[in-house]
């Protein structure tokens, strides 16, 4: 079995000590620590952390391999510093069945850059009309613990309860998109000063506030588990804490995206900026990164969310929404949340490992970083600062909104069971 011994790293940003990897565990985490025939990796500056798990990847695999593989979208991962995604379940096929999770299961056991855990659909076909195999999915091999018709919000009120009733039985969540169709009907950007100027169609803050509103309630009337996918505004924060101080087991994440970028920059007319939820207003920026310092937002996930060159390079009103982010996603949090003093490296290992292991269910991440534990971890150079370049990204796609932009922090190394995926930042 194979040794790595990591030398004078500051584990979650502490004061620096060695650790010893032997095979697939941590073996010692101390000063001064020796070992015969081990690899030895300089960290010196470098914060270690626990390997990342990001709740919301698209994968894109089966049906859209034009825009990411399994394959693709996990070496993006372990470029990133994450050794588990949760891909959705939007798929063509969709994810709705055990044969579908159990396909991308076995896709990302075969490819091994980091741990696919499949997220199962909500309704057959996302078509929010009827529940899909919920229970089938929970039994495969796959595993399932979390559904989401993400892409698409389950907007029946009685379907979503009973979902939330189903899946309490086996301790799952149901990750919810925060869309009420009507509301958003035709919805190009976010809906204030921007879109008026702009004369685009405009999504109104409280089409996510409304349903978040409505699915805490749901979740306190059955006793289950929801999850708020990627919320985006100042109203929905202050619902998630009201709920939080309830006692209703909600939990809630944002982008990177939504930490970073405003409404502003859609007057570019650039389709980068398209996604959904959209990009909201300066105040909500901040709303979000203070509730994710506080812990009303739980954790950070990526929407990583490919797209081929021909769904982006045309006019606005044709492009497809959504954005790129497994790459950034920690060099992004670096930028908004710990250089500005609102986290720690401590606090980002809770949200970007701990927490959403903990939601989903991953069993061997989201673990300390101490002898006996699985060796997942990420090695982190917050002293380097550098523009994004796409052209030497992993994922198939090309469609980030931080093209040039001048971003702090490189993920140097990444361990998935102590096999190195990520090695002096090069793919192994």
């Amino acid at each position: 079995m194979s040794k790595t011994l990591i030398r004078g790293a500051k584990v979650l940003g502490g004061a620096p000590q060695d650790v010893l990897i032997d095979g697939e565990t941590i073996a010692a985490v101390g000063p001064d620590l020796a070992a015969e025939d081990a690899e030895v990796v300089d960290a010196e500056g470098k914060v270690l952390l626990p390997g990342l798990v990001d709740l919301h990847t698209h994968l894109r695999e089966p049906g859209r391999e034009d825009s990411e593989t399994v394959l693709t979208g996990t070496r993006a991962a372990a470029a990133g510093g994450y050794t588990c995604v949760f891909a959705m379940a939007n798929t063509f096929p969709v994810a709705d069945t055990a044969g579908v999770v159990e396909q991308v299961w076995r896709l990302g056991r075969e490819h091994g850059y980091c741990d696919v855990r499949p997220v199962g659909a909500v309704t057959v076909g996302l078509e929010g009309k009827k529940l899909a195999e919920l229970g089938a999915m929970h039994e495969s091999a796959a595993a399932v613990t979390v559904f989401s018709d993400d892409g698409k919000c389950v907007h029946d009120a009685v379907i979503m309860r009973r979902a939330l009733e189903y899946v309490k039985a086996f301790d799952g969540v149901i990750a919810q998109h925060a869309q009420e169709p009507r509301l958003t009907e035709g919805a190009q950007m976010n809906e204030g000063v921007v879109s008026a100027e702009l004369g685009l169609g405009g999504w109104p803050a409280v089409a996510e506030e409304s349903i978040v509103a409505r699915d805490v309630l749901l979740a306190d009337h059955v006793g289950s588990r929801v999850h708020i996918c990627h919320l985006s505004t100042a109203g929905s924060v202050e619902i998630v804490r009201w709920a939080k101080s309830r006692g209703i087991r909600v939990t809630a994440e944002v982008t990177p995206h939504h930490l970073l970028l405003t409404d502003e920059l859609v007057r570019t007319y650039d389709p980068v900026y398209k996604v959904n939820p959209p990009l909201r207003t300066a105040r909500d920026v901040q709303a979000l990164r203070e509730a994710l310092a506080d812990g009303t937002i739980d954790i950070v996930a990526t929407d990583h969310a490919p797209h081929p060159h021909e769904d982006k390079d045309c006019e606005w009103p044709a492009a497809a929404m959504g954005m790129i982010g497994l790459e950034t996603a920690l060099s992004v949090v670096q930028e908004t949340m710990v250089d500005t003093g609102l986290m720690d490296w401590a606090q980002v290992a809770e949200r970007m490992s701990f927490a959403p292991a903990r939601i989903g269910r991953a069993t061997g991440h989201g673990r300390p970083v101490s002898a006996g534990e699985p060796a997942n971890l990420t090695l982190v150079d917050p002293a380097y600062r550098g523009r994004v370049d796409p052209a030497g990204f992993a994922s198939r796609s090309r469609n980030t909104p931080y093209r040039g932009m001048e971003l702090p922090g490189r993920v140097t190394h990444t361990w998935l069971r102590g096999k190195a995926t990520l090695v002096d930042g090069k793919l192994t």
